[in-house]
């Protein structure tokens, strides 16, 4: 094709809406029969970091009154909590767990229930808001070390609960914050493939009905970031990796 040509074909696709290249990087369902599983466990050695202290300024009868110590590093001997670990890309392979669907998060006492959330990419998130004064959740997509406004909602208290459809084009990750109160804070991993987990309070980690294949995988944390792995899956076998954050 020559680039005049190409030029003109750019040019009527932008006009037109015509998709320049077809969404390759969809996830298809497929049955596993030949899988293997990953395991491992996520810790962090060293000091981790203090709580950080909000001062709670408005609403003392429903946030409370003094401080608000909000713990973004939790180490439960020497294991590193609020963690998900997942398989970067992979183009097929079993069908999202269905405890993942309709996910949920609570704003109770000024505070995000839970702190972490998991939920499906191009699916719906309940907000609901416990308390009797007026929230506003502002959602971020991270996208590196730069967020994006996902959606900016004022919730009062008659505005119970809403229904949110979260797409993430880029980022795997939303923050969660409220602009009414700055204390609030809290995160909700979307995955964009069901390989993925939470790792439990020991730190430990298993991704399983895993199709044989080489793999990248990482390690997220919300305020540390990621740590990066790569892993072979054999039919039938485990692959183990081991993730370690490390503070000053």
């Amino acid at each position: 094709m020559n680039k005049s040509l190409a030029t003109l074909t750019f040019t009527l696709a932008t006009m037109i809406g015509l998709p320049l290249v077809a969404n390759a990087a969809a996830y298809k369902v497929v049955d596993v029969t030949n899988g293997g599983s990953i395991s491992g466990k996520v810790t962090f050695s060293g000091k981790d970091p203090d709580p950080k202290i909000f001062t709670i300024t408005k609403d003392n009868d429903t946030c409370g009154t003094g401080e608000r110590k909000i713990d973004f590093v939790r180490v439960t001997n020497g294991a590193l909590n609020d963690t998900v670990v997942y398989l970067k890309k992979i183009k097929s392979g079993k069908a999202f767990s269905t405890a993942f669907d309709n996910a949920k998060i609570d704003q109770k006492k000024c505070g995000f229930a839970p702190f972490l959330s998991v939920m499906k990419n191009k699916d719906k998130l309940l907000i609901r808001n416990s308390d009797p004064v007026l929230h506003n959740i502002h959602t971020y997509e991270l996208i590196g070390r730069a967020k994006k406004t996902v959606f900016n909602i004022s919730q009062p208290p008659e505005l119970t609960t809403i229904n949110k459809t979260v797409k993430l084009k880029r980022g795997t990750v939303m923050k969660l914050e409220c602009d009414a109160h700055d204390f609030m804070h809290g995160y909700v991993f979307v995955a964009k493939n069901p390989y993925f987990s939470v790792v439990k309070d020991d730190g430990s980690f298993t991704i399983d009905n895993v199709p044989p294949g080489k793999y990248n995988i990482i390690a997220w944390h919300g305020l540390l970031g990621e740590k990066k792995g790569k892993v072979t899956v054999v039919t039938g076998g485990t692959a183990s990796i081991d993730f370690t954050y490390k503070g000053k």
